[in-house]
């Protein structure tokens, strides 16, 4: 039989993971990253470092959804700031989820979508309201698409990616998979995302706040939400 536990929380990276290591926690053996029992929001959860990208999400989180039976499962970390207005240390909440690079449009599939799966990976309600309703001071937290791929976004591909995705606040490399991954097995999901850099053509020389400082406000926030569910 599977344990229930509060909240399986995913990162890609250990720097995304720290926050939530702060007051102690147990390791867990896993095949693939790596896993903690931790406290998060005074509640029992999961934390797990993935590895970067959408197969390494999908398969270290699979294989523990056998183990652990979560409340929510919810990604944390940085991610790629991608529409006009979007600024280092903002905080996005995804409410909605695709593929960047997936295009099956020739074929009658919605650019994002891949064939057989929804147009889009829907967050859950309830979480995206309870990580919009977090106070963190000085932190702007917004709402919005979050699109994911195996590729990075840079200056030559960028107004591509907006002009496809015009709704899309941020991008990654783990949101849209954990979203799916939620879909098949009827888990209830969030991402939340701070933003560490910029994607377009100065992508490279805008980044001002490290991977660290932008998950503590994005850990901050999936705290809030732990702690009601």
């Amino acid at each position: 039989m599977s344990e229930q536990v509060t909240a399986l929380v995913v990162t890609a990276m250990e720097e995304e993971a720290r926050p939530y290591l702060l007051h102690g926690a147990e390791e867990l053996q896993t095949p693939v990253g790596r896993a903690w029992r931790a406290k998060i929001g005074g509640r029992d959860c999961v934390l797990l470092v993935s590895g970067i990208g959408l197969v390494n999400a999908a398969a270290a989180v699979t294989a523990l959804l056998g183990r652990f039976t979560p409340n929510g499962l919810i990604s944390s970390g940085s991610a790629g700031g991608l529409a006009q207005g979007i600024f280092v240390g903002d905080v996005v909440v995804g409410n909605a989820y695709a593929y960047h690079d997936a295009d099956a449009t020739n074929f009658g599939y919605a650019r994002g979508q891949v064939p057989g799966m929804p147009e889009k990976y829907e967050a859950d309600k309830d979480l995206v309201s309870q990580a919009l309703g977090a106070y963190i001071e000085n932190v702007r937290v917004r709402p919005g698409k979050i699109v994911s791929g195996n590729s990075f976004i840079y200056s030559e591909t960028v107004d591509a990616v907006r002009a496809a995705f015009p709704n899309a606040l941020a991008a990654d490399m783990e949101s849209a998979a954990l979203a799916q991954v939620a879909h098949l097995f009827g888990l209830r999901f969030v991402s939340v995302r701070a933003v560490s850099d910029l994607c377009g053509p100065h992508a490279g020389d805008d980044f001002s706040m490290s991977v660290a400082e932008v998950s503590e406000r994005a850990a901050a926030v999936v705290e809030a939400v732990v702690t009601r569910l």
